[in-house]
């Protein structure tokens, strides 16, 4: 099925019409004209023609609450009739397109067309040149002899085959390339899957496997794989952005909008569809048709005429490899048109409107809407416009590594132009002078050949001195770097999107985490709970609870929570039983189990279909809440979200006999004090579970959330453990030696938040640092009119490590201010991890986004740029270590490659202005090239990381990609080269006791001397190859180079090659055999680069002082100390703005702090003074924190001040410092 065009799908699919769809009740195209409708009048249409949802499923032989029956016959016929759930693939480029791409490099063609003047010169033989040749300035060299006549044509040729020999291998990288992306592809494609109800069983299914009839189950962050119509929802909200550019989301029902489509994005709620069009079929792949139809029409057209069919231009869709319509995109930065994503209107996973989308995430903040406008990028666009730019703009800006590379080697080639075109010049001019001036020849016409066959040799060693200086081995050697990381990385459970986020990885400053299932094991269990006026730290026996209190506690959690939330037997004996669904709801749910009760029955008592009215989770109600229809016909609603959120809205609660009693605000601050706290402390995330009751009549205005989600009665609270992965610790700690702050950003409360950061070692007690709430968070950022201000910013992140109660624009934002913090020297580069549909905006903002595999929603995926498949923290440790590994490797080369080039443009610049020819010959040049090019970035960009790598803190984005080391090592090796070929080729005939190179006429034959120059320098570079494996300046080169067999092979097979061009290779390759003693000498010569490299390591880098770049000195100091005393004076102005009353209620507190402060002070024998500026702060600290908060400063700072009798600084530190 793979390369079946389109164009087949529909004559399959018009022969079917007539059979009427083979005992199905709707065909094919009744089917797709029912998608295109739109709201009511899909509605009515669904009415009129197939009698509702219910008469559609019985037409398409299948149950809303069963399913297929997933019969294989049943599933093949199907499949046969409304096709599969594929796009079919455009064709991958073929190798001989990847040639003729290689072919178009401007070098390659100037060398091609030099070759080609000069075979053609070599034939041609004027009339009367025997006669005239002694006039034509034998002074330049004579022609040569009768038999070496016939060999002029020698030279050409074998710069067309070393022209071939280029080529070959660029396209066949390309292919390998291109052919490694697909199987990344195909391998994101398998892992997708979706849930789908066959024979009453909720089951994940490959998304290439549904068929038209299925029953997919939708939820919060889902990707539609295919159209469907909905059968039951609960508050969906569907982002239609992909299809239709608007970025509101659409609120869909059964019985106002059911129209579902693929490539669409759930935002909000849950429900089941029945699906009635895929592939090809479905809007999404109908538009790609479309997109396909219009890039290759023209070539279609010319072929055979373009198959018109059914209104469509339906030609090969321009989609790599088989596909699952919703698929996640790779980017194109392997050379490959994206693999299909899931926005299907800009080829590439469409950036721009993702983001736009996300604007309205939080619809109901002015406030947020309005800091996320940023996102917006060009290509919210018109739909057209993006049809014009298919090759989609690049994701975010040039990553560190591109941008350094593309300078460097633009700055070489303008070099390597500049010193090819005077060497040319030179040779010109001094073959001119020479015979016209100094001789005063006159140029007879039948001489000319002979002269343009000599300004074609020059003309040729001026292109090949442009050819070896510029290194268009480094485009090959980071692809080739990357692909390589990228595949190894499968293996530690990265799996990259974009090429380029491997090696941003490297130049990490900052990690901004989640908590849940990143840094902890994402297995809820409830330990702990208050019910009935008691706190319980471990779950009580079912029969000590009040039973009125027990029951609705089961309804609650049982009704109360998405259906598709189980928990199910464990897999192997013995093992914990599996969780699936929400996390959280499987604590809970665990919870009723663990009361002996069985929430299963509860549920088939009251279905889905049953339940009233659903008020999904989302990141701004922070609770979830149900209403159900009593049997008296009045009306009960369960809730249940974060604590301190839902206590809120409690005005009851249920007493030890499990009575409604009064809830006043003082009874919640003593609940907060001696439950949540304590809860909290202990890394529990706290959840209050409620209810409230309405009557019948007259019944509630369901839409006015605020009045109906408000007095309710709370049933219990309880903790929720979610323990730390054990790895984790190891790996922060890893993070931050190598110079990578890692902070957490989190829903959750601030003391369990705080308790987790603990454990996990990103905060260590005593340690100066930030632990904030979005709420204090945005009040220290925002200015009076609520606008995010840069420079507030740059406050609170350097010290910021714990960011709790985040919504996701807060998240943005922290991101956003760190990026464009103009503080540091160093641009930081953020990576940001995410799971949910909310994190989209700050997974796009960040330099490097961390989708979960397992818990990440497709919409968290879709934004990311790498997938955790085990969604650990530890993984992201080893992507740090890749990506450092790309940028070593990457510099690796350059050490080596630019040696080369110094040495070899330098060798044959002079040489030319010399002797009138370079002592390398052009072939000898490519040659020279090849190794150096192709093979040593094969061999010098598979090296494998080690731990040393973690080391070292990050380069940052502006420091040179040459560092000092690598310049002394470019330039010290660069010498011993110089010095040894200009020894050989000046004084080596007289050395070696052999007729001297020089000055030898045209198209003589290949001298002893010059081999030797060329063999030596051979071995040189490959001896220098070794010494390139280390940057850093250390000693032994040889360290851990038997771990890269890559390595090895290219070096022996270089080698080997050699030996076959030096004694085989004779005039096409310019070499004279050389016997035994002379290659000795050779390799002693190379085995010298060894010996220097030594050498050099000795010289200190301090002694070189002009090697250093500038602007690396140019360091800032860390802010003065009256910036930081400055700091606190404003937010001490701000908060007796805000917080007039709090004053009070604070200053008892107050007293007793200072008076701890300065008998402290006198302890340590400070002066007065101190005290003084200490009551100030203090106050300061004391105002800042917010009630709510509730992380009271005060015992944070005497537990501080008690704990260390000297440390006035940590009585002092900023606002909920320390310990919990």
């Amino acid at each position: 099925m793979g390369d079946m065009s389109n164009s087949d799908f529909y004559a399959k699919n018009q022969r079917n019409e007539e059979n009427h769809a083979a005992g199905f009740g709707c065909s094919l195209m009744e089917l797709r004209s029912l998608m295109e409708l739109r709201g009511t009048e899909a509605v009515v249409k669904l009415q009129e023609d197939y009698g509702g949802v219910e008469g559609l499923c019985k037409r398409l032989k299948t149950s809303p609450t069963e399913g297929l029956a997933g019969a294989q016959t049943d599933l093949d016929k199907r499949k046969e009739l409304y096709g599969a759930n594929l796009i079919p693939p455009k064709k991958p480029k073929t190798f001989l397109q990847l040639v003729w791409e290689a072919l178009q490099d401007v070098t390659l063609i100037i060398l091609e067309i030099a070759a080609l003047i000069s075979l053609g010169l070599s034939f041609y033989h004027p009339p009367g040149e025997k006669g005239g040749g002694e006039s034509c300035g034998m002074a330049a060299g004579g022609v040569e002899d009768e038999g070496e006549a016939d060999a002029g044509w020698i030279e050409g040729a074998a710069i067309l085959l070393s022209v071939v020999c280029v080529v070959l291998v660029t396209a066949f990288n390309d292919w390998s390339k291109e052919k490694q992306f697909r199987g990344l592809q195909s391998r994101i494609e398998q892992e997708q899957k979706f849930q789908v109800v066959r024979g009453s069983q909720v089951i994940q299914l490959p998304v290439a496997d549904i068929v038209v009839g299925d029953i997919a189950q939708i939820k919060y962050g889902d990707l539609l794989p295919a159209d469907g119509v909905l059968i039951q929802g609960n508050d969906l909200k569907i982002d239609e952005s992909s299809l239709t550019g608007e970025s509101d989301h659409v609120k869909k029902s059964a019985d106002k909008d059911p129209m579902l489509l693929s490539g669409t994005h759930v935002m909000e709620g849950s429900g089941r569809m029945v699906v009635t069009a895929v592939g090809v079929n479905s809007q999404t792949g109908i538009i790609f048709t479309l997109l396909g139809a219009g890039a290759e029409e023209e070539e279609k057209k010319e072929k055979k005429g373009g198959a018109v069919e059914d209104g469509h231009q339906n030609t090969d869709c321009s989609h790599p490899p088989f596909h699952p319509i919703a698929t996640i995109a790779t980017d194109g930065a392997a050379g490959i048109n994206a693999p299909g994503s899931a926005s299907l209107i800009n080829g590439k996973m469409q950036d721009g409107n993702m983001e736009s989308n996300q604007i309205k995430v939080k619809k109901q903040d002015g406030a947020a809407a309005m800091e996320m406008q940023p996102l917006k990028s060009a290509e919210g666009g018109e739909a057209d416009e993006k049809e014009r730019k298919r090759v989609s703009v690049p994701k975010k800006e040039k990553s560190v590594l591109q941008g350094k590379l593309t300078k460097l080697a633009v700055q070489i080639g303008k070099a390597g132009l500049l010193m090819s075109a005077i060497t040319v010049i030179i040779l010109v001019l001094f073959f001119a002078i020479d015979n016209f001036v100094m001789q005063k020849r006159p140029w007879l016409p039948e001489c000319t050949p002979i002269y343009i066959q000599y300004f074609v040799k020059f003309f040729i060693i001026g292109v090949t001195v442009l050819v070896v200086a510029v290194p268009e081995g480094l485009p090959l050697a980071v692809t080739i770097s990357l692909a390589y990381s990228v595949k190894k990385m499968m293996k530690d459970n990265n799996l990259v999107r974009h090429l380029d986020a491997c090696e941003t990885m490297g130049n990490a400053t900052a990690i901004c985490s989640d908590k849940t299932g990143t840094l902890t094991t994402n297995r809820m269990t409830a330990v702990q709970c208050y019910v009935g006026d008691v706190h319980y730290k471990e779950i009580p026996d079912p029969g000590s609870l009040p039973p009125k209190s027990l029951e609705l506690l089961v309804n609650a959690i049982s009704i109360n929570s998405a259906y598709t939330t189980k928990i199910l037997p464990p897999d192997k004996e013995g093992g914990l039983p599996k969780q699936v669904g929400n996390k959280t709801e499987c604590g809970l749910l665990g919870l009723v189990l663990d009361l002996k009760r069985d929430y299963q029955p509860i549920r088939n008592q009251i279905p889905e279909e049953k339940l009233y009215k659903v008020y999904t989770f989302n990141s701004v109600r922070k609770s979830m809440s149900t209403v159900i229809k009593l049997p008296d016909g009045s009306f009960r609603m369960y809730s249940k979200g974060a604590s301190e959120i839902v206590l809120k809205k409690c005005s009851h609660i249920l007493n030890e006999v499990g009575e409604q009693r009064v809830f006043r605000p003082r009874d919640k601050d003593e609940m907060v004090k001696k439950v949540i706290e304590p809860m909290a402390c202990d890394g529990l995330r706290t959840i209050c579970v409620g209810y409230r009751d309405f009557p019948a009549d007259p019944e509630p205005n369901w839409d006015d959330e605020n009045n109906i989600l408000n007095d309710l009665t709370a049933i219990c609270v309880v903790g929720i453990e979610d323990p730390v992965r054990p790895e984790v610790p190891d790996a922060i700690q890893k993070c931050q030696r190598a110079g990578i702050t890692v902070r957490m950003v989190t829903g959750d409360n601030i003391n369990t938040a705080r308790a987790i950061a603990i454990k996990c070692g990103i905060i260590h007690p005593g340690e100066d640092f930030l632990c904030i709430d979005g709420k204090e968070f945005n009040r220290r950022i925002r200015n009076e009119k609520g606008e995010v201000e840069q420079e507030r910013i740059d406050k609170v992140w350097p010290k910021l490590r714990v960011l709790a109660r985040s919504s996701p624009t807060d998240k943005h934002t922290l991101v956003k201010g760190i990026i464009d913090s103009t503080m540091v020297d160093q641009r930081q580069v953020v990576a940001v991890t995410g799971d949910g549909t909310n994190d989209g905006p700050a997974l796009k903002k960040a330099d490097v986004g961390f989708a979960m595999g397992i818990a990440g929603t497709d919409v968290a995926k879709e934004a990311s740029d790498i997938i955790l498949t085990d969604d650990n923290f530890s993984s992201i440790v080893k992507a740090v270590m890749w990506g450092r590994n790309v940028y070593d490797s990457i510099s690796k080369f350059l050490q080596f490659q630019l040696t080369v080039n110094v040495v070899a443009v330098i060798v044959a610049f002079t040489g030319a202005c010399i002797t009138q020819d370079s002592p390398l010959k052009a072939v000898q040049m490519l040659w020279v090239n090849l190794i150096m090019d192709t093979f040593a970035s094969l061999a010098l960009a598979t090296e494998p990381p080690t731990e040393s790598l973690l080391k070292r803190k990050p380069y940052g984005r502006n420091k040179p990609l040459i560092s000092s080391t690598m310049t002394k090592n470019i330039l010290g090796h660069g010498v011993y080269q110089l010095v040894i070929i200009f020894t050989l080729l000046f004084v080596g005939e007289q050395i070696f006791d052999i007729d001297s190179g020089r000055n030898a006429p045209l198209h003589s034959p290949p001298s002893e001397h010059y081999t030797i120059i060329f063999n030596t320098f051979v071995m040189m570079q490959l001896f220098n190859e070794i010494n390139a494996r280390k940057i850093h300046g250390e000693r032994n080169v040889f360290d851990g180079i038997f771990r890269n067999p890559i390595f090895c092979s290219i070096v022996f097979g270089t080698f080997a090659v050699q030996i076959v061009i030096v004694q085989f290779g004779g005039k096409p390759f310019s070499c004279q055999p050389l016997d035994l003693e002379k290659w000795m000498w050779c390799v002693f010569l190379g085995l010298g680069e060894l010996v220097w490299g030594q050498v050099i390591a000795t010289i200190p880098n301090a002694r070189l002082r002009f090697l250093r770049r500038a602007g690396q000195l140019t360091q800032k100091d860390e802010l003065p100390e009256e910036d930081v005393n400055e700091e606190n004076e404003e937010i001490d102005h701000a908060e007796r703005e805000l917080r007039r009353g709090q004053i009070l209620w604070f200053r008892g507190l107050n007293r007793i702090q200072t008076q701890i402060e300065v008998v402290n002070t006198f302890k340590s024998g400070t002066s007065f003074q101190g005290a003084g500026a200490l009551r100030r702060q203090s106050s300061t600290t004391s105002q800042t924190q917010d009630v709510t908060n509730v992380s009271s400063p005060s015992h944070v700072s005497l537990s501080n001040a008690l704990s260390s009798p000297t440390s006035t600084t940590a009585a002092t530190a900023p606002p909920t410092t320390g310990q919990c």
